[in-house]
């Protein structure tokens, strides 16, 4: 797992959205610098128990601090303590959007970076993919078998897709298929032996997260190097 050797400043907060307050909960690095970029982290399905204190969203959000960048985490409406009730993905792309929203007058002029597990790898890429403040995404957990992810073919934003090898919301052949029609830098890394939720594989979504990063931005300091 990620070690926590990076300082951060822990806010829990409420922001509003298109439905009311959302509960959020803003890590953001002790060092004043201006960070290369800052990160929104979205949830899975909340008709099924998902919320922003979710494994795989946990240890995105530890990957990511772990390379000192400040990053957000949200419910969606009707989760937790959110205002709303759920809507099927249309009033949760407004959710996103106003996450996005605060995140850009938090730190003005930073690149924004999405990333979204299962329901929220759906949400969170629709919308980041048309957002122009937002140059990169990662999709976890990409639930194919039900979900339509066609928009991705005219999103050319670099893009890393961490999916399990035999995750039961997307079948590997059908997201193998999905990142290979897309334009742009894509990359795909396929967890050997892990299910949708990376059960005991979590170390490895790490590593994946942590390692593309650090490709892409050199300037990016990685507490375990």
């Amino acid at each position: 797992m990620t070690s926590s050797k990076v300082a951060h400043e822990s806010r829990n907060f409420f922001l509003e959205g298109p439905a009311g307050r959302l509960e959020a909960i803003l890590w953001k690095p002790a060092a004043q610098a201006r960070p290369p970029l800052a990160a929104l982290v979205c949830h899975p399905h909340p008709l099924f128990g998902g919320t922003m204190h979710n494994k795989v969203v946990y240890q995105v959000a530890k990957s990511l601090d772990a390379l000192g960048l400040p990053l957000l985490r949200f419910n969606f409406r009707g989760a937790g303590m959110s205002a709303g009730t759920h809507d099927r993905g249309r009033g949760e792309q407004g959710d996103v959007a106003a996450a996005l929203d605060f995140l850009a007058e938090e730190f003005p002029g930073v690149p924004l970076l999405v990333a979204g597990f299962s329901f929220g790898c759906w949400v969170g890429l629709s919308v980041g993919c048309a957002d122009e403040r937002v140059p990169e995404l990662i999709g976890l957990g990409t639930p194919v078998n039900s979900t339509d992810f066609s928009f991705l073919r005219n999103c050319e934003k670099p893009k890393l897709f961490v999916h399990g090898a035999h995750d039961e919301h997307g079948e590997i052949g059908k997201v193998k298929a999905l990142v290979e029609s897309l334009p742009g830098e894509n990359r795909l890394v396929v967890v050997a032996g892990a299910d949708h939720f990376f059960a005991g594989k979590l170390d490895q979504v790490d590593e994946a997260i942590r390692g593309w990063l650090r490709e892409r931005h050199p300037e990016i300091t990685d507490d375990k190097l």
